[in-house]
């Protein structure tokens, strides 16, 4: 068997690390780039070579062709792997590496080229007779103008996107001119095309991908499918294989289609067909992905097929290691995507400084991530933390061990998606997939309301008894009781806990039992264990299990997944302790700041221009998100703080608007 001597990634974090695993595996030495604000990443530690390419900006590092392969030269590499994201389906990247001498894993530059293009792509199916949904292509002046002969609802879609990127519905006449605008400046900032299509949109279709991968000498071979409906913002954040929709027939048909799409287009390597399909099983092409996805694990825990290592194998000019015949659908398997974001805030990214990262583990439990301990979460790239992926021997075992790996995914300090996904997967909507695209839509606002709601139901006084359980347990490292005094064998500790102050007494037992009375009442509890970052206790004569972490002098306690944020005013500064937690960068007055750090892309007002409330005042982008700011009541412009281009943090004053 053919192969290679080394490999560089041009990707970063979980897609690099996961390629280094694979390249591994087969003996092939790899070669990681990366950005400075990446040094601590784990693919850097983790490749056998590593080379700074830059500082933050994409286009000077994971973006810049040229210092890529200038780096493949210096390390003496055979073959460049792109992952997925960044570059993967760029071919001018795939052109370039082929040009530089090296083996490009991943299809042709040609190919990548012709389904990238929505249009051109769209061309090519009707000739080799595939179902497509109806549509129109052009400019959006073109557009607009036969807006009249069009019916509605219409889905916008950026020709070269893809992800998600540059996708919008159109209910009304009256709302295409700004969704045109808007995606094709999505358009032209993602993928540098302008270009826009029209197509028909299906109320609550499914969306429904085939893997298919394929060799240098005509072999092409599909794995099935993954069911991907559940999405927000056109993001997929819940996969599935084998997908709980489609019949035997209708899953051998697209198999087949999409074996007869490759093959049509002269296909190599690996690679994704899109559909839509609707309620009637009838299946639509929507599009191709000329790479491997990020829901690759999904495929490979059901066929048992490493899909990296066939990609290398293939690149390298090997046959693939299989027949069609071979590929069976074994057990079930769900994807479930954690994300640094606030579902209780618009889903607002949150990147920051993690306080404990603890993944869960066992039998069929994968986890891809680029990170293995608390670190930072950067704004400067997808909020995307990891991909949970567990197989069962059914789906519903699939999906109780899902709801066990999410009880078990302890993340601190940030804000993510866990509890939001739990909500998701234990629904009966779910369980009895009554599901499509459009559901996170109609179903999210709802969610958020219940996680609110869970918040707002106290746990008083469990949490705040695991806290100084957790603060008396210190006593060893001269915390608590050595701090006032050993000879006193009775305590008052006053808790805070938000804009709240708890007078809580604790009275020594015989440790570690205690005795706590809060106001009028009195509460038993005994501390059976205690390490670094978990205690274990009864309270009321039930056992409990609470995880901890500390930073920024605030103390955040997690049973069963909600989390409480505590500190002691005796012995803290609490105005340091809140300090940032309670700096939100929301609108303060008459001062306009930034809700997250990100790139401001567009500024829609000038210094002296009235506004009204709900006005559009500047888009600042984030972790690949356009997140508008809009004026929060009738106003003028007084001055504008910040350029187009520039970086800023939460909290940064953006637009300053009148007193009055």
């Amino acid at each position: 068997m053919r192969t290679f001597r080394k490999l560089l990634i041009a990707n970063r974090g979980e897609i690099a690390t996961r390629i280094i695993r694979s390249a591994r595996q087969m003996g092939i030495k790899t070669v990681a780039v990366y950005a400075a604000a990446d040094s601590d990443s784990l693919h850097v530690s983790y490749a056998d070579e590593a080379y700074r390419i830059g500082r933050e900006e994409l286009s000077d590092t994971y973006l810049n062709i040229d210092k890529i392969l200038e780096v493949a030269k210096k390390a003496q590499c055979d073959a460049v792997h792109p992952g997925y994201g960044f570059m993967s389906e760029n071919p001018v990247f795939a052109k370039a590496v082929r040009e530089a001498g090296f083996i490009f894993i991943g299809p042709s530059p040609e190919a990548i080229q012709l389904m990238g293009n929505k249009i051109e792509a769209r061309k090519k199916m009707k000739e080799i007779e595939v179902p497509l949904l109806e549509g129109k292509t052009g400019t959006p002046e073109e557009l607009l103008k036969a807006s009249g002969k069009l019916d509605y609802p219409l889905l916008v879609k950026a020709a070269a996107g893809g992800g998600g990127k540059g996708m919008r519905i159109v209910n009304e006449p009256n709302e295409l001119k700004q969704a045109l605008e808007a995606t094709a400046r999505e358009a032209k900032a993602y993928f540098g095309d302008e270009s826009v299509y029209i197509e028909r949109y299906l109320e609550e279709p499914r969306h429904i991908e085939i893997q298919v991968i394929g060799d240098h000498h005509e072999n092409m071979v599909h794995l099935y499918e993954r069911e991907c409906s559940l999405q927000r913002r056109y993001q997929k954040i819940i996969e599935e294989s084998p997908s709980p929709t489609l019949n035997q027939a209708v899953r051998r048909r697209m198999g087949e289609t999409t074996v007869k799409i490759a093959l049509g287009i002269g296909y190599y390597n690996a690679g994704t067909i899109e559909f839509l399909v609707d309620k009637d099983l009838n299946f639509y092409f929507l599009e191709m992905n000329t790479r491997i996805q990020v829901e690759h694990p999904v495929t490979e825990m059901v066929t048992g097929v490493d899909l990296v290592k066939e990609q290398i194998k293939v690149a390298a000019g090997n046959k693939l290691s299989f027949h069609q015949k071979e590929i069976i659908q074994h057990g079930h398997a769900i994807e479930s995507r954690i994300y640094a974001e606030d579902p209780e805030n618009n889903f607002m990214p949150s990147p920051g400084k993690m306080s404990l990262y603890l993944e869960p583990s066992g039998h069929n439990i994968r986890i891809d991530s680029g990170i293995s301990s608390a670190t930072e979460i950067k704004p400067l790239y997808d909020p995307m933390i990891s991909k949970l992926v567990v197989k069962g021997e059914s789906r519903e075992e699939a999906i109780g061990k899902t709801l066990w790996a999410l009880e078990h995914y302890r993340i601190h300090g940030i804000k993510n998606n866990i509890r939001y996904l739990k909500n998701l997967i234990q629904s009966d909507d779910f369980r009895d997939n009554n599901i499509s695209t459009k559901y996170c839509d109609i179903k999210t606002p709802l969610i958020v309301k219940r996680l609110k709601e869970e918040h707002e139901k106290s746990a008083f006084p469990l949490p705040v008894i695991a806290y100084l359980l957790k603060e008396l347990a210190d006593t060893d490292q001269g915390s608590t009781w050595r701090q006032l005094g050993l000879w006193k064998d009775h305590l008052l500790i006053p808790v805070v806990d938000g804009e709240n102050t708890i007078e809580a007494e604790v009275e020594m037992v015989n440790p570690p039992e205690y005795v706590f009375r809060v106001g009028d009442k009195e509460f038993q509890a005994k501390l059976y264990h205690k390490n670094d970052h978990k205690i274990e206790f009864c309270f009321d004569e039930t056992y409990h299990i609470a995880y901890f972490s500390e930073q920024d002098l605030v103390t955040t306690i997690d049973i069963e997944g909600k989390h409480y944020y505590l500190t002691r005013k005796d012995i803290l500064d609490e105005s340091k302790a809140y300090d940032s937690v309670l700096k939100s960068g929301k609108d303060a007055g008459h001062i306009i700041t930034s809700p997250m750090h990100g790139k401001v892309i567009q500024i829609d007002v000038d210094e002296g221009q009235q506004v009204r409330e709900g006005d559009s005042l500047a888009i600042v982008e984030a972790m690949k998100m356009e997140n508008v700011i809009k004026a929060f009541k009738d106003n003028v412009v007084e001055k504008i703080h910040v350029k187009i281009g520039a970086q800023v943090s939460t909290g940064d004053v953006i637009i300053e608007m009148g007193e009055e």
